[in-house]
Parts: structure tokens; C-alpha cells; sequence
């Protein structure tokens, strides 16, 4: 199930009693998180490229418009690298190579074409637009997420985008850390490889909250509307 040993899916229900700890979802009390769906991450040439997050952009449109249709929020988050040399010197200056540094400040920057979201995301105006500056939206100074979220009475998010070991796994792990239900949807995230993408959701699924594909999400908000 979900590319998971049967190891770890036997965990789940002896920790839990069951593989999800809810069978129903209030989508108004729900946010779809994307994460970097950006060309960026997802445009062929750039230097991040993640090249498996081009075969999810239908299941997060599909599970986009499943929330809005039960009235949940959607919220597109894009990293943005201003100034980020100066504020995140770790990474910029001893993580990366001046090379690499200087590409991820400038195809990163507001504004710029590797800034945008990739073209065939189904993004609307009433959804959120984020500005993140750290792989997790959730931290301290990285955005305004969580207000956001607060502020429209959510307390559970289903998280999609790329990549799924790093941003979403630290977006989704703050989220649960910060008291969130919290779901990583397995068909909508991609990694670099498949072996990252499962030892992600299996970390995830193990020691911090739920996986679930996009089809699970529609079924459970269904129940959720049915009351």
C-alpha cells in the first residue's frame, strides 16, 4: 500500500487500531497544502529539478478540487530565495557550492520565471498563495501558514507537492509538530527517486502522521459531508 512495506503498515494498525486515525474529513476545516510546485523544482533545466513532480500535477488538481468542492482551503506555497544568502548562511555559504548558491538565489528570486508556479496547476484566485523562505512553511519566519490556516479555523492538513523527503516531509512534520492533523497524500508528492519518496512517507507514517492517497481524501471528505 502506498509502495510501504507490509512491515510498516502493520505498525500503523497495531499502534492506531486502524491505517488511518480518522475515517471522515470536515473539509471546512481542511487545507490542501502544495508545496514548490514551481518551475523551479519542476521545469526541466533547472537546477533543482524534480523531474517525478510532473506526473503528480493531475492528482493535485484532482485533489484540489475535491477540497474546494466540500469547502476546504487550498493554499499554493512557493520558496522564495530574496536575501536568502544573508538570512540562511548555513546553506547558502557551507551546504552548497558558491555555483550552486548563486543558481538557487537567482532562478529562486520573486518574480522570476523559476519562481512561478508550473503552468498546468489548476491555481484560482480565491485559493492562498504562501511565500515560504525555509524548506518547512511551518517554522519560525519561514511564512505566514499557520496564521493563515488559524485564522480560517483549519486544523487539518493534507499535504501534497515536492519534494516529498524534503519540503513537504518538513512542512508536513512541523504541521503535526504544531498540532495539526496532519496527512502526507502519497500520489500527489514526488522525490527525486521512488526509494526517497517511500522512506519519506514511511518515516512520516511511522513517527508523525497519516498517509493517504487522493482517492482516500475524496472518500473520507464525502463521509464528512454526509455527516
Amino acid at each position: 500500500m502506498y509502495g510501504l512495506p507490509d512491515e510498516v503498515i502493520e505498525r500503523v494498525r497495531a499502534r492506531q487500531g486502524a491505517l488511518h486515525p480518522w475515517r471522515s474529513l470536515d473539509g471546512r476545516r481542511c487545507a490542501l497544502v502544495v508545496v514548490d510546485m514551481q518551475n523551479y523544482f519542476v521545469k526541466p533545466g533547472f537546477q533543482a529539478e524534480v523531474p517525478a513532480a510532473r506526473a503528480i500535477v493531475a492528482a493535485i488538481n484532482r485533489a484540489a478540487r475535491a477540497m474546494r468542492a466540500h469547502g476546504g482551503t487550498v493554499a499554493w506555497v512557493q520558496t522564495a530565495a530574496d536575501g536568502a544568502d544573508a538570512s540562511w548562511t548555513y546553506l547558502h555559504r557551507q551546504l552548497y557550492s558558491p555555483e550552486r548558491s548563486a543558481r538557487r538565489l537567482a532562478e529562486l528570486a520573486t518574480g522570476s520565471e523559476g519562481f512561478a508556479l508550473w503552468h498546468a496547476l489548476d491555481a484560482l484566485p480565491q485559493d492562498l498563495r504562501i511565500v515560504k523562505t525555509r524548506f518547512s512553511a511551518f517554522i519560525q519566519g519561514s511564512s505566514n501558514l499557520e496564521a493563515e490556516l488559524r485564522g480560517r479555523g483549519i486544523d487539518t492538513v493534507l499535504v501534497a507537492g515536492t519534494a516529498t523527503n524534503i519540503c513537504c516531509a518538513s512542512t508536513a512534520q512541523d504541521a503535526m509538530m504544531l498540532d495539526f492533523r496532519t496527512s502526507m497524500l502519497a500520489d500527489a508528492n514526488a522525490a527525486g527517486s521512488a526509494s526517497l519518496h517511500i522512506e519519506a512517507l514511511k518515516t512520516f507514517m511511522l513517527f508523525f502522521g497519516d498517509v493517504m492517497s487522493v482517492e482516500e481524501m475524496e472518500r473520507m471528505l464525502e463521509a464528512g459531508a454526509r455527516g
